[in-house]
């Protein structure tokens, strides 16, 4: 079953335990996955590819604005986001460990036969590739750069 039908199953399940917060999170995931399914070019189809996308662009999104709500005090709004966020990762496909990150990305730098900070864009290129959804894009540049730099 691809994510957009699990998305919809989501919602009709929701509705049915009259879960507001979870609806509204999984209206979100759709509205957004229906915006995808109309651009040029995606044949009316939303790839699983391009659901994982926008699930982690949206997850990301959910947990900068509780930061910012909590930091203004208003922890109202931020339990709004966090539950959005948590709705949202469960569609997400389960994030790597450190040690996995540090294995994995430890392979495609012996794939790509990189030495130095300078073949950092070839390694990045691979990784954001191969670990899409299943590591934070930030957590992967830092380990990138932890491990060329260690290499020298």
């Amino acid at each position: 079953m691809s994510i957009f039908e699990q998305v919809n199953n989501g919602i009709k399940e929701a509705m049915k335990a009259h879960d507001k917060g979870r609806l509204e999170a999984l209206r979100g995931i759709k509205a957004e996955f229906l915006i995808i399914k109309t651009a040029p070019g995606n044949n009316g189809e939303v790839s699983d590819e391009n659901a994982l996308k926008v699930l982690v662009r949206m997850a990301k999104q959910r947990k900068e604005s509780a930061q910012i709500y909590i930091d203004q005090n208003r922890q109202d709004l931020a339990d709004v986001e966090l539950l959005q966020a948590s709705v949202i990762e469960e569609f997400l496909p389960k994030q790597m460990t450190d040690e996995e990150l540090t294995a994995h990305i430890t392979a495609i730098i012996s794939q790509v036969g990189a030495t130095s900070m300078k073949d950092m864009g070839k390694v990045m290129g691979i990784a954001t590739k191969q670990l899409a959804g299943r590591a934070e894009g930030r957590a992967v540049s830092a380990k990138v750069k932890e491990l060329l730099s260690t290499n020298n």
